[in-house]
């Protein structure tokens, strides 16, 4: 399998799974995807329902790695990425009502989904790593959860040094005291002046920049990286098949609460790929770019707006461009304008007849605070159940949407990491699990920085063990 950049400025014939995967986004600036999805028919599908999660990830990951990985090296990444998580059921499925079930995607050892993408991401760097016996820096953008997942996996790393981004003031405290009081000399925390899309924008103008990314070996590990995306594809996978054959059912839904849009396109690439999904619910806060863009075609950005689900709080989308790519029939030049258009003027429409293929498969709900406290409230008194903010979106999203199809709604975060919005809800703190006990009495350790590229890569240069 060879992999394209959506902006397709650069030859392509040497884009293998290992090369993009190190590179994260392309020397052009484009996102990767591969030149072509593999498939799977029905009866392959349920052949798979009985595998265990490690199993379940082998069959999906090998798909799409071409010759650089085998089989059995997969499976055994899988299996240690996987081997501390909470209980026996990685991602355990719960019910709501008759139509909608909850996905836990939290029991990895940060308390979020991103564990599932990052601690696979660690093991197959250093599998590359170890092959060229090389070291690099990492540098990452984190609206709160991918930065803690990304040093829990990275942590002590021989071969990475790891550099965090966040917004400052604009994470939660259990959030930002995940990154910065973990005691590692590979770790770096930069609280920036600013919101996650500045993060995010430095992140890439350094990836981009061939002579420094050349001297410090740079590696992203947002979901800019296509790895990250894929191994977020197989919880859809995983879910789906617990209940589709079970029930009887043809098709089924997913509420995904998102920003980046990242975990919506892994649903995408499951749905590409065969799984019978009807319908993806775009589930966003008041920051609702992209859960309006599925209303109205336009693309239009805004102030990012401070909210009780601040790992949501992003205008500018990275992982839109992938689905952009495919709805504009490939054309990476027109790509290339749109994504210009949004730079210089802030947004860009698509066409009616584009906007109807789309709603094919995505809808758009947006959720403000009031309601996201509602929701939680009326989970928990209906059903005894306490979830986060993000959870809240996604399930109000499914709730308010009525479709005639189960819905998985995805969990995304123990509620422990914004107890402040759970118990402004139901007046209950969520008790803090046995290995964050101490972490409000831990020393942190980060950097305060200006929005200055220069400053940033002042910083790397300094840092950099290369």
């Amino acid at each position: 399998m060879n992999y394209i950049s959506t902006r397709n400025k650069y030859n392509i014939s040497d884009n293998t799974f290992s090369k993009i995967t190190m590179e994260g986004l392309a020397p052009d600036g484009g996102l990767y995807i591969p030149d072509n999805f593999p498939s799977l028919t029905s009866k392959e599908i349920y052949e798979m329902e009985n595998l265990s999660y490690s199993e379940l990830f082998t069959e999906i990951i090998y798909k799409f790695c071409g010759s650089c990985v085998n089989k059995s090296e997969i499976y055994e990444i899988a299996k240690d990425s996987y081997k501390d998580f909470e209980g026996k059921d990685l991602a355990p499925l719960k019910d709501y009502n008759d139509n909608i079930k909850v996905l836990e995607l939290y029991h990895g050892p940060t308390l979020a989904f991103k564990d599932f993408a990052l601690q696979f991401l660690s093991r197959i760097f250093n599998l590359f790593l170890e092959r060229g016996n090389k070291h690099i820096n990492i540098i990452g953008a984190a609206s709160g959860d991918t930065g803690s997942a990304a040093i829990e996996a990275f942590k002590n790393n021989p071969r990475a040094n790891i550099i965090i981004l966040h917004p400052k003031g604009k994470v939660s405290e259990f959030q930002r005291r995940q990154m910065t009081t973990i005691k590692a000399n590979n770790v770096f925390n930069i609280a920036l002046d600013g919101n996650f899309d500045d993060c995010q924008a430095i992140v890439k103008k350094l990836l981009v920049d061939i002579e420094f990314n050349e001297k410090h070996n740079l590696a992203s590990i947002n979901s800019i990286n296509w790895g990250r995306v894929l191994a977020q594809v197989v919880y859809y996978f995983y879910s789906a098949l617990k209940v589709l054959k079970n029930n009887n059912l043809e098709s089924i839904n997913f509420s995904v609460p998102t920003g980046n849009f990242g975990d919506a396109y892994a649903g995408y690439i499951a749905k590409k790929m065969g799984l019978p999904i009807n319908k993806i619910i775009i589930a966003t806060n008041s920051n609702d770019i992209l859960s309006k863009f599925f209303q109205t075609g336009i693309y239009k950005v805004s102030k990012v707006i401070p909210t009780l689900s601040p790992s949501m709080d992003i205008q500018v989308a990275s992982n839109f461009e992938r689905l952009l790519y495919e709805c504009l029939d490939f054309n990476s030049a027109l790509v290339t304008k749109y994504m210009d258009k949004l730079r210089t003027h802030g947004s860009f429409q698509i066409s009616k007849e584009i906007l109807c293929e789309l709603n094919k498969t995505f809808i758009g709900v947006g959720v403000n605070d009031h309601i996201t406290i509602e929701r939680i409230k009326s989970c928990y008194r209906e059903k005894n159940i306490i979830i986060d903010p993000h959870t809240s979106v996604g399930l109000e999203a499914a709730c308010s949407s009525n479709l005639e199809e189960l819905c998985i709604v995805l969990s995304t975060a123990h509620p422990v990491k914004f107890s402040t919005a759970v118990n402004q809800a139901i007046n209950i703190k969520p008790s803090l699990p046995d290995k964050y006990k101490n972490i409000f009495s831990l020393k942190e350790k980060y950097q305060s920085m200006p929005n200055d590229l220069n400053e940033i890569k002042n910083f790397i240069s300094i840092n950099s063990s290369l």
